[in-house]
């Protein structure tokens, strides 16, 4: 059964470790990021932990429950950088882009972090945070709720899935990353037009534009089909007769 965590106060170390640090929750998520960005996910253990910090390992279940728990907070964190310094303010559409733009380089500045934590949900602060100012943005544009729900849905998915798929890639060793980046010239630039019309034809496109991240292209699709919804006409609610007064039809 894991060890109950308790609040940062009472579990804080008094004395500094073997590196002449204090142990606290951001020390050891910041580590741990290091780890990862030096040994991937497999190098990130309680035990290699501890060895970094100049601390015993179980001293770190005072602060997570287990290397799960660390994770969440490290995607948290991760978040928690994104949202530095963004104000959200103005134009529902530029605001987003930015906070779009801003969660992605997050999570591609650390990329073996982004494949261990892009899918997951931490409920943690930072999250929680992000997930408010973007609701805020969309319903304080006009959006009717489901459609701000569906909106931010597809923005934070279609954000994260970009930064798993971008960061999966720098997260590979640099000889295979840059064998699948010569792809494009090796072999789709020198398929023939009689066998493949449609790749010859775009060939010079494809290789200048593919081995770059279709996120903010994506992005900005999402962004016009976001407004083209804001902006359409809304039928009128229609009334259902009967029992002497007109009484209005539930909503979609």
């Amino acid at each position: 059964m894991p060890k109950p965590v308790v609040g940062e106060s009472a579990r804080r170390r008094r004395r500094p470790t073997k590196n002449g640090v204090v142990l606290s929750e951001g020390l050891i998520v910041r580590t741990a990021l290091r780890m990862l960005r030096e040994h991937g996910p497999a190098g990130l253990t309680v035990r290699r932990l501890g060895i970094a910090l100049g601390a015993d390992p179980s001293t770190l279940y005072r602060y997570f429950r287990g290397v799960d728990d660390l994770t969440l907070a490290i995607g948290d964190m991760l978040v928690g950088q994104a949202m530095a310094g963004w104000s959200g303010g103005g134009d529902w559409r530029a605001g987003l882009r930015d906070l779009g733009l801003r969660i992605h380089a997050a999570y591609l500045e650390h990329p073996q972090a982004a494949v261990l934590t892009a899918s997951r949900i931490s409920g943690k602060s930072h999250e929680i945070a992000a997930d408010e100012a973007i609701l805020g943005l969309l319903r304080g544009a006009g959006f009717p709720d489901r459609e701000a729900v569906g909106v931010y849905h597809t923005f934070i998915d279609m954000t994260l899935a970009f930064a798993a798929l971008d960061a999966a890639t720098l997260a590979l060793p640099a000889e295979a990353r840059e064998a699948d980046e010569e792809i494009w010239r090796a072999t789709y630039a020198r398929l023939p037009r009689a066998t493949h019309p449609n790749i010859a034809a775009v060939a010079p496109l494809l290789v200048a534009r593919m081995n770059d991240s279709a996120y903010p292209a994506a992005l900005e699709m999402l962004l016009d089909s976001a407004a083209s919804r804001l902006t359409r006409p809304r039928p009128a609610p229609r009334t259902a007769r009967g029992g002497g007064r007109d009484r209005p039809d539930k909503g979609v």
